[in-house]
């Protein structure tokens, strides 16, 4: 496995005593975008948090680029790997600039300050999510949609080979969700950086995503490019959804048509 950006090898995840995974192994190879899918609760963002050291398994161990993530020190993570949680906590009285900043910390040291390779990171990473007329604005006052593209560029300036996205397209609207899936593939393309992101929208998923990961019942139900995992059975199976599959006509991926019991084909 000497291509693994990372690894949950035999984890045992939860909290509180409630198991979520037992012995879940799964692997994420280096350069890759995938998508973690499942119903609610199946256990998405506790195999994020893992993955990203927030939450530490009770038995099994994590593997970063084939080093065990327990052994690092929390800034060499941060050099390493970047994560953008479902809900990250926004400081208050802080412009745009100013957050996605934060992004450079983990490179800076007593012996390095700030650079002008730090300022031109943190350019990039807002021209890129399109929020540099908003540069200025103090976070308090942004839409939820421009708040989330501002987290995103914090984690692009973080400028780290593997990115961590949990629900990156909460409260964006069409367009938007289409602009950041759209950066997600670029970064991926022109950086080599490895992604793994949590989706709700199986058609986005398929879409953007080089490999699908479907969780249910503490498990791996299924494991693949799009077209072997987006099926009537996996829907039906691990969503509860009735539902078609069939091309997208703009990206030739699959594309979920879910089916009401009272649709009638003509």
């Amino acid at each position: 496995m000497t291509d693994s950006a990372l690894l949950a090898d035999r984890v045992t995840l939860g909290y509180d005593q409630v198991e979520v995974f037992r012995d879940l192994t799964v692997e994420v190879r280096q350069g890759s975008v995938t998508a973690l899918i499942g119903a609610n609760g199946c256990g998405k963002s506790t195999l994020l948090k893992a993955f990203g050291r927030l939450l530490q398994p009770t038995r099994g161990s994590v593997g970063l680029a084939g080093t065990p993530i327990r052994s690092l020190s929390a800034r060499e993570v941060a050099r390493r790997l970047a994560i953008l949680p479902q809900k990250p906590l926004t400081p208050a009285a802080t412009t745009v600039r100013d957050l996605v900043m934060r992004g450079r910390h983990p490179h800076q040291t007593l012996l390095r300050p700030w650079t002008a390779t730090d300022a031109a990171a943190v350019e990039r990473a807002i021209a890129a999510t399109g929020m540099t007329e908003l540069a200025d604005r103090e976070v308090d006052a942004l839409s939820g949609g421009q708040l989330q593209r501002a987290w995103i560029a914090l984690v692009l300036a973080q400028q780290t080979p593997v990115i961590l996205l949990d629900e990156p397209t909460t409260f964006l609207d069409l367009s938007h969700q289409l602009e950041v899936l759209r950066l997600v593939r670029r970064i991926n393309a022109e950086q080599g950086s490895t992604i793994v992101m949590v989706l709700h929208d199986l058609s986005l998923a398929a879409r953007f995503s080089d490999r699908l990961i479907v969780l249910h019942e503490g498990r791996v139900f299924a494991d693949g490019e799009p077209w072997e995992v987006i099926t009537p059975e996996v829907l039906a199976t691990a969503f509860g959804l009735e539902a078609l599959v069939i091309p997208d006509p703009a990206s030739g991926r699959p594309l979920v048509v879910p089916l009401d019991p009272t649709d009638v084909p003509s």
